[in-house]
């Protein structure tokens, strides 16, 4: 009798074990779905990060066995492979969302540990690997569009325009994306305006030194800037402060930024990264995402614009450079105007 009951407790044990090893992607115990948001940095003063995490948490509000944990690596990138090592080693989370070009390579390096471990990355290439996917923004397009607007705000009228054809670029740090797309498809655009324009690029070294940012910028402003463009998360305050007590002008990448310098700030980009971030999340628990897999994605496919129904746009800009511009976005929506994106690789 009792070796009866052994047999049949054994029976239920193993198909308990085997029905857990095996379960759909996205589903855990009680179908609960847990989702570590990976930060390589932190949150605030990020678009694309302030971005991924409401549009994670947006999901799960909707989801009630949907569970979002939030963390912030902070700037030391030599300690961000370890960190996520840890979070990931008891197997808690269904999924690593995060947003970073540099991230694949650590989720790689930190799958080989955890083989059943599944990441998603936007904002990053990343192809072959079994247990990452990846989501690329085209920024070569947005820096484009964004560069055109700087370069016909350099060559007017307008009153902080100097007339020196001098654009200017301020970047946290240079990784391959900015190097190969941001920066080079800025200063395409603008020579579409004008080819005599000339670009200042220069490097705070990291992603929270507003006053370097804003020394940088008087710097380049005595140097005959006139309009900038930024890839610097917190720091940028420093390039905005610096624009608006010395007389330039900024173009924005990813999010609406004009409320923080009426007049200075000319022309906001928009990222769909809360919308992305929520669409991967419902594939996901679907397990309809194709992992070993980067797909890229800008205007046509309504993850990247401008956004040009603000009234503090209309405000900055006279109406012909808004004409023009208007056009120029028009033609791109439309493939009249081709471009060809430097390889990233």
């Amino acid at each position: 009798m009792k070796r009866g009951i052994v047999a049949v407790l054994a029976v239920l044990l193993a198909v308990r074990i085997f029905a857990a090893g095996n379960r759909a992607p996205g589903a855990a115990e009680a179908d609960r779905f847990s989702v570590l948001v990976y930060i390589t940095g932190v949150v605030a003063g990020s678009p694309p990060y302030e971005l991924l995490v409401e549009g994670a948490q947006s999901f799960a509000a909707s989801h009630a066995n949907t569970v979002i944990k939030v963390y912030e690596a902070g700037f030391n990138q030599a300690e961000w492979e370890e960190q996520l090592t840890s979070l990931v080693a008891g197997g808690e989370y269904d999924l690593v969302l995060g947003s970073n070009p540099s991230l694949p390579e650590i989720c790689a390096n930190v799958g080989k540990r955890f083989p059943g471990q599944k990441f998603i990355i936007t904002d990053a290439e990343f192809r072959g690997n079994p247990q990452i996917s990846t989501y690329l923004y085209n920024q070569y397009e947005q820096s484009f569009y964004l560069g055109y607007l700087a370069g016909l705000v350099t060559t007017s009228s307008m009153p902080h325009a100097n007339g020196e054809k001098k654009i200017g670029f301020i970047a946290a740090q240079e990784y391959p994306i900015l190097n190969r797309h941001i920066v080079p498809g800025f200063l395409d655009g603008a020579r579409r305006a004008d080819p005599a324009i000339e670009l200042d690029f220069r490097v705070i070294g990291n992603w929270f030194d507003a006053n370097k940012a804003a020394e940088l910028a008087g710097s380049m402003i005595d140097a005959g800037v006139d309009v900038f463009a930024s890839i610097a998360g917190g720091a940028a305050q420093g390039l905005v402060r610096s624009a608006a007590q010395r007389g330039a002008y900024v173009v924005w990448h990813n999010t609406n930024e004009y409320k923080q310098a009426p007049g200075f700030i000319v022309g906001c980009g928009f990222m769909g990264q809360k919308k992305l971030a929520e669409e991967i999340l419902a594939d996901a628990l679907a397990g309809k995402i194709i992992y070993g897999s980067s797909r890229t994605v800008g205007l046509k496919e309504g993850y990247l614009d401008f956004i040009a129904d603000d009234p503090d746009y209309t405000a900055a800009l006279p109406q012909d450079i808004r004409d023009k511009f208007e056009v120029f976005m028009n033609d791109i929506r439309a493939g009249r105007i081709s471009y060809t994106a430097p390889p990233l690789r």
